[in-house]
């Protein structure tokens, strides 16, 4: 059982899982597991700030999903709730911004409509992968492509002269 700590820290209810997995007796597993929080090898509260920081900034992932990896780990209620509030909106916009800049194709924001609504698509199933509301998703995707798209037509007009005189 502490190799299952040494590995990574693990959740009151993952070791559950693992003794169970092991067919250790009920009273005997829950014994060892308060011991293990007594001596503060096993604190969910702890673990659930960790796998918030970790998650959120290693794979960019959105309160949402976050929450549900907690609840899988068996982390729910207040210890959750209290764990997510380090990821405030701002900063989940912003992470979704950096994955768009990061997976958007430079040159796939054209005038043709067709794929401009391709690649919204292909991004916006992206950050719902990573468990972004519908409305926050479209938002930044929209606001990244017309950025890319303004980018794009400044660099036509610089290119063709037909841009304001440098002078």
């Amino acid at each position: 059982m502490l190799r299952q700590l040494t590995l990574a820290p693990k959740s009151r209810h993952q070791l559950a899982s693992k003794l169970a997995e092991r067919e250790v007796p009920d009273e005997v597993a829950t014994s060892v597991l308060d011991r293990f929080e007594e001596v503060q090898l096993v604190d969910d509260a702890e673990f659930a700030m960790m796998w918030v920081r970790s998650r959120a900034s290693a794979r960019s992932l959105a309160r949402s999903a976050l929450k549900r990896e907690l609840a899988e780990k068996g982390i729910h209620g207040e210890l959750a709730e209290e764990a997510l509030a380090q990821v405030s909106d701002e900063e989940e916009r912003e992470a979704a911004e950096q994955l768009v800049r990061r997976k958007h194709r430079p040159g796939t924001v054209s005038l043709d409509r067709a794929a401009r609504d391709k690649e919204t698509r292909r991004l916006v199933s992206m950050l719902g992968r990573k468990g972004y509301a519908p409305s926050l998703a479209f938002g930044v995707v929209r606001s990244i492509l017309d950025e890319a798209a303004d980018d794009m037509s400044a660099a036509d007009d610089e290119g063709t002269g037909d841009g304001p005189d440098p002078d």
